[in-house]
């Protein structure tokens, strides 16, 4: 039988340690060259929508597996995207078009050794934790030993997933929070304090976020740089998800900043390069950072690529594109607890299977 889960199943089926472990120990198989991912791949039809003027159908695959989950996943997003400002800062939409005023992308997962599908879930809450678990993971190899203070930029989804699964590895004696909707972050603060247990500060400018703090993390669907690397100091850990595609160069972290970073790590240069991504490639085009200087970050878990040596350094993580293997790990996690807690409606595998070979 195949498990098919809700997006309420995967909340219920993973916790933050559950997702960092396995994040961490997937992109360790990446390093041994036992793991495998397919850069995503993401295609716009040229002509603009009939119903929606200045949005375009784009769907989005990616998929990757390894031996220690034990599937293959695939996960696909069907779209309607463009962009529109907030508070004057140009931001990507995904409209939520499909019937019911829905979103469509789900994850199938494979069993490697009987090459069925043994799990089929919605990606909406799996996207958001994965992306936060190798943030997490990022930092742990990155950031400071103790960090001090969290200056967090973004108050959306993301923005939630990135603080608690922070606050699961760091105690933070300062947490502040900055984005363009002042209500949006004074709600956002109140809410993620009450549901931390701890108080989140809403900080009132993007200066103001990084004074005092030795830990800045970017979580945003910003279209441009959300501070002035001018600002930043020595020691401090900085981290982004900005990741661009070949047609939008969005970026949350500027060129001052990638110049002032003593270590580089980013999540795949591959894609960047695929994508010509702002700032990744198109700055060690512009010669701000030696291309063979930014390395990855399942480099860095293996030992191949240095990590912070020294409390003064300036480290900078790129979590700049979301990657199959991600989907794996956390699926691979979800389906195993989902299973023991009896989550989710079982269908027959035999609608998925045939006679002919493919």
């Amino acid at each position: 039988m195949t498990l098919l889960l809700s997006n309420e199943d995967v909340e219920k089926a993973i916790t933050a340690d559950d997702a960092i472990t396995a994040t961490e120990q997937v992109y360790r198989e990446l390093a041994e060259g036992v793991a495998l991912n397919r850069a995503r791949s993401q295609v716009y039809l040229p002509a603009e929508s009939k119903s929606h003027p200045g949005f375009h159908y784009r769907f989005k695959s990616q998929e990757g597996g390894s031996p220690g989950t034990g599937v293959w996943a695939v996960r696909i997003t069907s779209d309607m995207a463009g962009h529109s400002y907030t508070a004057g800062v140009k931001r990507r939409r995904i409209l939520p078009v499909a019937t019911g005023n829905k979103f469509c992308g789900f994850v199938i997962l494979f069993d490697i050794e009987r090459i069925e599908p043994v799990a089929i879930m919605p990606d909406g809450v799996i996207q958001k934790l994965r992306v936060a678990a190798l943030s997490a993971v990022g930092a742990k190899y990155l950031a400071p030993r103790k960090p001090r203070a969290l200056g967090l930029f973004g108050s959306g989804w993301q923005a939630g997933a990135h603080l608690e699964f922070l606050c699961s590895l760091f105690n933070f004696e300062q947490v502040k929070v900055y984005s363009p909707d002042e209500q949006h972050r004074r709600n956002f603060a109140e809410s993620m304090s009450r549901k931390l247990g701890r108080r989140v500060e809403a900080a009132g400018s993007p200066r103001e976020t990084l004074e005092g703090s030795d830990f800045i993390q970017a979580a945003t669907a910003a279209w441009d740089p959300v501070f002035d690397g001018h600002w930043i100091e020595k020691g401090m850990y900085v981290a982004s998800i900005g990741g661009s595609d070949a047609s939008s160069k969005r970026r949350e972290i500027d060129d001052e900043t990638i110049r002032r970073a003593d270590i580089y790590i980013v999540h795949s240069k591959e894609v960047a390069r695929l994508d010509q991504s702002p700032d990744i490639w198109e700055a060690a085009q512009k010669g701000i950072k030696d291309w063979d200087s930014i390395h990855e970050i399942q480099d860095l878990l293996a030992g191949k690529a240095p990590g912070r040596t020294r409390a003064d350094e300036i480290t900078l993580f790129n979590n700049n594109t979301g990657a199959g293997t991600q989907f794996a790990a956390l699926g691979s996690a979800v389906l195993k607890k989902a299973r023991d807690m009896g989550l989710g409606q079982q269908i027959p595998t035999g609608w998925f299977l045939e006679d002919v070979s493919p």
